[in-house]
């Protein structure tokens, strides 16, 4: 069906239903794979099974929302936003993906807005978000939203991890 078609309905869920996330969280977890100049091996290491657990543990200290888009026609998920709050009160953007053929369509925008405005009925102090190393053309999306990089972490490689590119 052509985008230009597409129904799009939105739906918010809690961490009980992460597992929807589950087939497009492998997709974003592959784009990082193959835009990453240095963490190709880290990505291919990390499993939706291990992020599961991590968002699960914050959520049990603070909250988590998981927003997802449908389209109604085909009845598929094509996009999910996953944000929390941590005991600190600091909101966090964890992750957030729209199949390839559904971009450009407003839905990236309608979740962050979704996400945005749940994190404004609480009383978070700020809110942040990390982008993976090579995934830098999404600063501009981000940009108008007002997330701009305040600081860059560099990692060491061990030597028992590739050399990467370097």
């Amino acid at each position: 069906m052509p985008k230009n078609r597409a129904q799009i309905e939105y739906q918010e869920k809690d961490r009980n239903d992460l597992e929807f996330i589950r087939p497009l969280w492998q997709k974003l977890n592959q784009h990082h794979r193959a835009v990453s100049k240095y963490y190709k091996d880290s990505r291919t290491a990390t499993t939706f099974d291990m992020r599961k657990k991590q968002l699960l543990e914050k959520s049990c200290q603070g909250a988590l929302l998981i927003d997802l888009a449908r389209d109604s026609n085909t009845e598929e998920y094509i996009g999910y936003c996953v944000t929390s709050i941590n005991p600190e009160k600091q909101g966090e953007i964890e992750s957030l993906f729209i199949e390839k053929d559904y971009r450009g369509m407003g839905i990236g925008d309608n979740l962050m807005a979704r996400a945005l405005a749940w994190l404004k009925t609480t009383s978070v102090q700020k809110t942040i978000l990390g982008v993976a190393e090579g995934n830098e053309s999404v600063f501009p999306f981000y940009r108008r939203y007002n997330f701009y990089p305040r600081v860059t972490i560099l990692w060491q490689k061990t030597d028992s991890e590739p050399k990467e590119h370097l």
